[in-house]
């Protein structure tokens, strides 16, 4: 005999179990993302997705989740903080070129694996209630257009940055999702932005990746440069990078919705190994086992030490022009890696710029 779920109470239930596993809020919507395909095919259209081949190759599968996994009726969509507490303020990390600065999201532990675990939980508490049903969980690791998804379950707006904004708290955190075939309720969808006249995000984007409102292309986006882009740097974007050696926080930090966000009380995502506010040299100083046992359960380990020490490599050509920052490049001009090699060279070249 099928156990009969009352749906309204069970959406109730799934809010108040999840914000128990650490999420901030939890929302509910219906797989329709007929209005946001155009916007993503015309983006692929004009090349904006770079090298990330993937974005193109799964096609409209990210518009259409019941392409994804077949069945799915209802998306549960869920937010998490992730600035961490007792950390360098990012803007204090900017302002010395003597420091690494990493995106504040990768500080921590890698949010795929502590998200992921926990929408397993919420899955496992749903299935005592229903039974066995269908579902997947994901945290930024399928063509999901996660954004869209979460802006359609309530929990905030599209900036003009393209990153989501709740009203109570800012930008700063994650989403994840659980695909399922149960018919919930849906929540409202967030219909109406409240970025008014503003475009801070805009004008301080150090390599003018949002070239319009709404409107990014990654090529010119120094996340996308330092950790999606797996070749040579553009000439004319390293200079702009400034010491940003993993990720890009600046349209976040002056948009004026962040005086609401929250610091996370996810352990996880606190600090580790000084990465909120680290000597350029040094890192460029760890070997790649260091690097390895360093970045061990961060999202950083994705790139890999070759890119690690490319990005690196461009900071300290940006940064002062001393004898310390000489001699760190020196120590890697013979490195095997020819993608390494070629941007130390760029960045002694800035040397003798310097001194003309």
């Amino acid at each position: 005999m099928q156990k009969k779920i009352d749906y309204h109470e069970l959406a109730g239930n799934i809010r108040t179990w999840a914000t128990e596993l650490g999420f901030q809020q939890a929302g509910i919507t219906s797989t329709d993302l007929s209005e946001d395909e155009s916007y993503l095919l015309n983006w692929l259209d004009k090349g904006w997705h770079g090298e990330m081949a993937y974005m193109e190759r799964h096609g409209t599968v990210r518009s259409r989740p019941p392409e994804l996994v077949p069945g799915t009726c209802r998306i549960i969509s869920l937010r998490m903080d992730y600035d961490p507490p007792d950390s360098t303020h990012p803007k204090i990390a900017l302002k010395n070129p003597e420091i690494g600065f990493v995106s504040r999201y990768a500080l921590g532990r890698d949010y795929h694996k502590v998200m992921r675990s926990k929408l397993q939980k919420l899955a496992t508490r749903i299935e005592s209630v229903t039974g066995q049903f269908g579902y997947r969980a994901f945290v930024d690791s399928a063509p999901v257009l996660e954004k869209a998804l979460a802006r359609n379950a309530g929990l905030g707006w599209i900036g003009k940055h393209s990153n989501l904004i709740n009203p109570q708290a800012g930008s700063w955190f994650f989403l994840g999702e659980l695909y399922t075939d149960l018919p919930l309720p849906m929540d409202n969808k967030f219909d109406k932005e409240h970025c008014g006249s503003c475009d801070a995000c805009i004008t301080v984007c150090p390599t003018q990746a949002i070239i319009g409102p709404y409107q990014v292309d990654a090529r010119r986006c120094i996340s996308y440069l330092t950790i999606e882009l797996r070749g040579s740097i553009p000439l004319e974007l390293r200079p702009l990078m400034g010491n940003r050696i993993y990720g890009c926080d600046d349209c976040q930090l002056v948009c004026p919705w962040n005086r609401f966000a929250q610091n996370t009380l996810e352990q996880d995502f606190r600090a580790r190994h000084g990465l909120d506010a680290p000597m350029l040299i040094d890192l460029f100083r760890w070997t790649e086992s260091e690097f390895l046992e360093r970045t061990a359960g961060s999202a950083i380990r994705r790139i890999g030490y070759e890119c690690w020490l490319r990005n690196i490599a461009v900071a300290l050509g940006n940064a002062p022009k001393t004898p310390d920052v000489l001699s760190a490049l020196q120590s890697r001009m013979d490195y095997p890696s020819e993608l390494v090699r070629e941007h130390v060279q760029w960045a002694l070249d800035q040397f003798k710029k310097n001194n003309r």
